[in-house]
C-alpha cells in the first residue's frame, strides 16, 4: 500500500510502464534537499558562488568539482561585495564522511593579484567554461567550452565558438602545479540555428569512454535540443581518429550521421550507471532552463532511453520573477548505495539581482533514492 506522499514513486512506475523500451520499473523515494552539502558551498569569503558544477572522482576520497563563471570576493549581508566574476574555477573535496568533508577552491591570479579564471584558452580567444571530465590512464581530461561575447544585451550575451579538451598530465598534484595540454575538438557546429558539440557528459564504461553532447535545432523551439553520443577506446580520448559516433545503424566515423537520442535535454547534464537499478541514468534540466529536473533510464549507454520522469521542482523560481533554474546533473562520485546525489543552480535574468542575493548562483544539492521495483501494480493503492 502506498500513500499519497509517495505519488512521485507512482508516477515513476507508470512512466516506466508506459515506455515500451523500458525493461525495468524505477522506484523514486522522493528528492530531499541536502543542507549539509549546501553548507559546504555557502561561503562568505573567497569562492562565494558558481554554476555548471560537474564532478570527477580523482581517487576514493578526493572529488574534483568543476565550475563555470565564479564569484570571488566577499558576501556581506547577503550581497556579493568587493567581488569579481571569473570565467571558471575548480574545487577539491577531501574526506569520506560528510561531517568530515572539506572543500578547497582554486582559481588563477593576474599580475596585479586580482582573481582570474583557473584555465584560459591557449589561443587567446574568449574564455572557457569547464564542462564534464574523466580520469583515464592516470590523466584527467576536461571538456572546455570556448565562449565569446555575442554583442547581445543581458545575461545571455554570449555564444560558443569551439570545444577543447584539457589533458592534465599530473592530476594528483596540487592544481597550481598541473601541466595542461589543450586539444581542439574537430567536430562542432556553432550557429544561430543551433549548436552541435560534445562534452555535455562523460562516462567511462568498460573499455570505452562515452562522450555525450547536444545537437540543437531552434526551429523546433525550446525542446529542440537532443542528446547525441560518441565513444573512444580508453587511453585514446585525445586521439580523434579513434572517435566513433552513435547512429541508428551502429557506430560510425561520420559525425553527420550521429543520431538524436531524445529531445528536450540541456547543454549540460549527466550520465552514469546506477548499480541499484542495473541501468544507466541521465539527469538534466527540462529543455535546459526550467524548474523541472528530469530523469531517464536505459539498459545501454546510448539508449533507447525511457520516458522522462520529473524528479524535482526547484522552489527558488518562486523567490523572484527573474529567477530561473538550470544545470541539473547527478554525482555518482559522492553518492551512496541506492541513491544519486543531484545538483542544480538558480540564476537571474537580472545580473544585479543575482549579485545582491547570495542565496542563488551556487550549487543546490538533492538526494534521490532509487531502487528497481520488483513487485506488481496490484501492490499499489492510492489514498
Amino acid at each position: 500500500m502506498v500513500g499519497a506522499r509517495n505519488i512521485a514513486m507512482i508516477a515513476a512506475l507508470i512512466a516506466g510502464l508506459l515506455c515500451s523500451s523500458a525493461s525495468a520499473l524505477v522506484m523514486i523515494h522522493g528528492a530531499q534537499p541536502l543542507a549539509e552539502y549546501d553548507a559546504l558551498f555557502c561561503r562568505e569569503k573567497g569562492w562565494t558562488g558558481a554554476d555548471a558544477v560537474y564532478s570527477v572522482g580523482l581517487s576514493s576520497d578526493v572529488t574534483l568539482w568543476l565550475f563555470g563563471d565564479t564569484w570571488i570576493g566577499d558576501v556581506v549581508e547577503g550581497r556579493h561585495t568587493n567581488a569579481k566574476l571569473v570565467n571558471n574555477s575548480i574545487g577539491l573535496q577531501r574526506g569520506g564522511e560528510l561531517s568530515k568533508v572539506k572543500v578547497e577552491f582554486f582559481w588563477d591570479k593576474e599580475d596585479d593579484d586580482k582573481p582570474s579564471a583557473f584555465i584560459k584558452p591557449a589561443n587567446g580567444v574568449g574564455w572557457f567554461w569547464i564542462f564534464d571530465g574523466v580520469m583515464d590512464g592516470g590523466k584527467l581530461y576536461l571538456f572546455l567550452m570556448q565562449i565569446v561575447k555575442s554583442g547581445e544585451k543581458g545575461v545571455f550575451g554570449f555564444k560558443q565558438v569551439g570545444t577543447w579538451i584539457g589533458e592534465v598530465e599530473n592530476p594528483t598534484d596540487e592544481p597550481g602545479k598541473w601541466r595542461i595540454k589543450q586539444y581542439n575538438v574537430p567536430w562542432g557546429r556553432y550557429s544561430k540555428g543551433g549548436n552541435m558539440f560534445f562534452g555535455s557528459a562523460v562516462m567511462k564504461d568498460g573499455d570505452f569512454v562515452y562522450i555525450y553532447g547536444a545537437d540543437e535545432d531552434w526551429s523546433k523551439g525550446m525542446g529542440g535540443r537532443s542528446m547525441i553520443a560518441a565513444r573512444v577506446p580508453c587511453g585514446r580520448i585525445a586521439d580523434f581518429v579513434r572517435w566513433r559516433f552513435y547512429s541508428n545503424d551502429g557506430w560510425t566515423k561520420d559525425v553527420k550521421k550521429a543520431s538524436k537520442l531524445f529531445a528536450g535535454t540541456a547543454t549540460e547534464y549527466s550520465v552514469n550507471y546506477q548499480p541499484s537499478l542495473k541501468r544507466y541514468v541521465t539527469i538534466y534540466t527540462e529543455n535546459g532552463l526550467s524548474k523541472n529536473i528530469m530523469m531517464r533510464t536505459s539498459a545501454k549507454p546510448v539508449g533507447p532511453w525511457g520516458n522522462a520522469i520529473k524528479i524535482y521542482e526547484c522552489p527558488e523560481v518562486q523567490w523572484h520573477k527573474s529567477y530561473f533554474c538550470y544545470a541539473a546533473k547527478g554525482h555518482p562520485e559522492i553518492s551512496g548505495k541506492d541513491e544519486l546525489i543531484v545538483t542544480y543552480v538558480c540564476n537571474s535574468h537580472d545580473f544585479w539581482q543575482m549579485a545582491k542575493d547570495s542565496r542563488i548562483y551556487r550549487p543546490r544539492f538533492l538526494r534521490i533514492m532509487l531502487t528497481a521495483y520488483k513487485g506488481s501494480f496490484s501492490d499499489i493503492e492510492l489514498k
